[in-house]
C-alpha cells in the first residue's frame, strides 16, 4: 500500500514543470514579509559581484574548492565510510537525542577533565537543527518561567526573531569590538556579571555569526 501511494504521488509530481511548481511556491509565500536582511547574505551578494579574479568566499560556514563548489574534508568522507560499515539501521532515536552521540559530543566541547561535566553540571540534547534546536529551547524556557534572554551583540539577525516568537524578551551583552575586529571580553565580561541571578544568555561555541 506504501510503495503504492509513494508511486501515484510520483506520477503526479512529473506532472508538474519546474517554473509551475516554483510559481505555485512563490505565490503562497508572497503575501509575507521579509525578515531583516542577513550581514551573511549581504555579504554572499558582494561577492557575487565582485570581479577580482582572486576572491574568496568567506561568507559561508562550509569548504568549497577553487572553483566554488563544495569540498568535503577527506576527514569528513572517512567518517562516512566507518558509518556505512557499520550495517547501522535508522531506528528513530530518543526524544533527546542519541545519549552516546551527546555525551560524545559533551567531552569533545568541554573536554575530558571537564570539572563541570565531571560534576553532572552542564546537560546537552541533540537537536533537528541550529535554528530549529533555539526555537524549541527558548519554548522551553519559556514554558519554566523564563522571560527574557541575552544575545551577544551582534548576533545572526534570526535568533533575534526566533526567541521572540518563543515568547522571550531580548536583551543584548558586549560581543565584537567592531574597530579592533576582536572579541569585546572586558565589557563582556561585565555585562554577564551584571545580569540578574537566573538569566539565560545564548553564545555562539564557534564560528560566531556574523563575526567569524
Amino acid at each position: 500500500m506504501i510503495r503504492q501511494t509513494a508511486q501515484h504521488l510520483s506520477r503526479q509530481v512529473t506532472r508538474f514543470s519546474r517554473a509551475g511548481v516554483a510559481r505555485c511556491f512563490s505565490a503562497h509565500w508572497e503575501n509575507f514579509a521579509m525578515a531583516p536582511p542577513d550581514p551573511i547574505i549581504g555579504l554572499n551578494e558582494a561577492f557575487a559581484l565582485d570581479e577580482s579574479p582572486h576572491k574568496v568566499n568567506v561568507g559561508v560556514g562550509a569548504y568549497r574548492d577553487d572553483s566554488g563548489k563544495p569540498y568535503v574534508l577527506p576527514c569528513v568522507r572517512k567518517a562516512e565510510a566507518i558509518l556505512q560499515s557499520k550495517g547501522l539501521d535508522h531506528e528513530y532515536s530518543g526524544i533527546a537525542g542519541d545519549p552516546t552521540y551527546v555525551n560524545l559530543a559533551l567531552k569533545f566541547a568541554y573536554g575530558e577533565d571537564s570539572v563541570p561535566l565531571m560534576e553532572n553540571r552542564v546537560a546537552g540534547v541533540q537537536t533537528l537543527s541550529g535554528t530549529g534546536g533555539l526555537r524549541l529551547f527558548g519554548e522551553v524556557l519559556r514554558k519554566h518561567g523564563h522571560t527574557h534572554i541575552y544575545l551577544p551583540n551582534p548576533t545572526w539577525g534570526n535568533h533575534i526573531p526566533i526567541m521572540q516568537n518563543a515568547g522571550l524578551e531580548v536583551r543584548k551583552y558586549h560581543y565584537y569590538d567592531a574597530e579592533n575586529s576582536d572579541l569585546d571580553y572586558d565589557n563582556m565580561i561585565t555585562d554577564i556579571k551584571e545580569m540578574p541571578e537566573g538569566s539565560c544568555l545564548l553564545l555562539h561555541a564557534c564560528a560566531h555569526n556574523p563575526t567569524g
